[in-house]
């Protein structure tokens, strides 16, 4: 570690370690036991180990992608090992194998979340995050609107609502849900912010509360087809509205080194700064080369791209966390963040 930087702000920082790929380290196996080191170490532990005394910044929260099939006593010496890191755990729920825009799918998307929620409170876990509303690289798909858009909304207000009570949010630890899109490509509908805003605001209000907020991820933002004056605007909306959730800050297309941004990272984090309503802010990287993102690179090119420049993906991650911390700090100075 060559400098300390003292982050200013009262913002919460971290990473989602999707920089040690899904395939040999995130994703559990048969018997829902995750990847482990000769020596008997967690994979994903022993990264986050090596991030924290890499980082020039200090880390204050990870978000750990979380699989329903996952063996609970993993999950448990996991969690338990990132918090002895001083690190607050985020969840962000993986779904699989069900559309949960589809009825007839229904029970068993609502099965995995209730499963991961239940985790959640177990755990203590405050903030869960999911991208929850449409099955990704579903190749079936098409993109729904007018009154296809309007059903599928409400068919995730229903889920997602149910979810709620079986899980039993309600007076628990779980203080929000964040729901993130996906680029065209990887979803077919809930594509940009203004159409996941549609079944947040429904959920709130069904819900008679500001429980859901939007998980703005700058990549996918950048790929949505909206220009960064039309995002800009949306998180301004969405953030009046007390509906502004967690920020991912990672590069659109290449999801790389956070140099390949061309802009987009510092432009909607100035954005969601200057709104007052950013709290949570996690770098996000991914390996050009994790075997559970081939279809991203069949889907563009520019996912394959190697952005590290002679350096590991845990570096390229924590010179993303310094750069963050760098552009986080400067707003304070220009008075967007609180001190």
């Amino acid at each position: 570690m060559s400098a300390s930087i003292d982050l200013k702000p009262n913002i919460q920082l971290g990473i989602v370690p999707t920089h040690l790929k899904f395939v040999g380290c995130l994703v559990p196996d048969e018997a829902g036991k995750f990847p482990r080191n000769p020596d008997g170490t967690l994979r994903t532990l022993f990264a986050m180990q090596e991030i924290c005394a890499l980082s020039r910044v200090k880390l204050t929260c990870v978000q750990i992608p979380f699989f329903a099939s996952a063996d609970p006593a993993e999950v448990a010496e996991l969690v338990t090992g990132l918090k002895a890191l001083g690190l607050e755990i985020h969840y962000i729920i993986m779904v699989g194998g069900a559309n949960p825009m589809n009825p007839a799918d229904e029970d068993s998307v609502v099965a995995q979340l209730v499963s991961a929620v239940r985790s959640a409170i177990t755990h203590g876990v405050r903030h869960v995050s999911s991208t929850s509303v449409e099955l990704w690289m579903n190749p079936t798909e098409v993109r729904r609107d007018g009154v296809d858009l309007a059903a599928a909304v409400a068919q995730n207000v229903k889920l997602h609502l149910r979810v709620y009570e079986e899980a039993g949010i309600a007076g628990s630890c779980v203080e929000h849900w964040h729901i993130e899109f996906l680029r065209p490509g990887e979803f077919k509908t809930f594509t940009n912010l203004d159409r996941v805003w549609q079944f947040v605001a429904a959920a709130n209000q069904a819900l008679g509360k500001t429980f859901f907020k939007i998980l703005t991820d700058a990549s996918h933002c950048g790929d949505s087809g909206f220009s960064i004056a039309e995002n800009e605007s949306l998180i301004t909306s969405i953030a009046a509205a007390g509906e502004f959730g967690i920020f991912h800050a990672s590069a659109p297309t290449t999801r790389g080194c956070l140099s390949t941004d061309d802009g987009w990272i510092s432009a909607l984090l100035t954005a969601a700064a200057k709104t007052g309503e950013l709290r949570h802010v996690f770098v996000e990287v991914f390996d050009h080369e994790d075997p559970a993102l081939e279809l991203l690179r069949q889907l563009d090119p520019g996912h394959g791209i190697d952005t590290r420049d002679g350096r590991s993906y845990s570096q390229v991650t924590a010179d993303g966390l310094a750069d963050i911390a760098h552009r986080l700090n400067n707003l304070a100075a220009r008075g967007f963040l609180t001190v």
